[in-house]
């Protein structure tokens, strides 16, 4: 498996969900089959099989984010000095050039992407558009409907 590129926030947030499956939901999910073991026929039992469904996604989900922090190569962007240029974990103000619509988006890894708040994976067009480039460049970016271009503003490493 290749390394896979997190900011520290999102490390930390892995390591938390981590740390609330196997201390909290495991020992629920442990709990819920037990009691519906005591229900009597468990070939029937719509909470046993909803209990066992639960505890298989929540041991997936573990060993998946294991292997995601284990390979991770975690970034503080406070820590980085690109001269200006966007790299993983700047944070991009960016300006529509035929709208003037002005919009700010930090690059992150793939499980910290969240467009609601302002973050973008680092594998989507938008952030594959800024790589590399400077405050003041004109970039041409694949949108839904159609290409458009947008000028970086400003580049910082929060």
């Amino acid at each position: 498996m290749s390394t896979i590129p997190l900011t520290k926030v999102g490390a930390e947030q892995l390591k938390a969900e981590l740390h609330r499956l196997k201390t909290v939901d495991r020992i629920e999910t442990s709990r819920a089959i037990g009691e519906a073991r005591l229900q009597g026929d468990i070939s029937e039992n719509a909470e046993y099989e909803a209990a066992k469904e639960k505890q298989s996604f929540i041991e997936g989900r573990i060993q998946e984010i294991e292997g995601k922090l284990g390979n991770a190569q975690v970034i503080d962007p406070k820590t980085i000095n690109s001269e200006g240029k966007v790299v993983f974990g700047a944070t991009v103000e960016y300006e529509d050039c035929d709208t003037e619509k002005k919009s700010t988006y930090q690059i992150v890894g793939e499980d910290e992407a969240d467009f609601k708040i302002g973050k973008i994976s680092i594998g989507s067009p938008l952030a594959r558009a800024f790589i590399g480039k400077s405050a003041g460049d004109v970039v041409e970016v694949q949108a839904p409907g159609g290409a458009r271009e947008v000028e970086i503003v400003s580049v910082r490493y929060v």
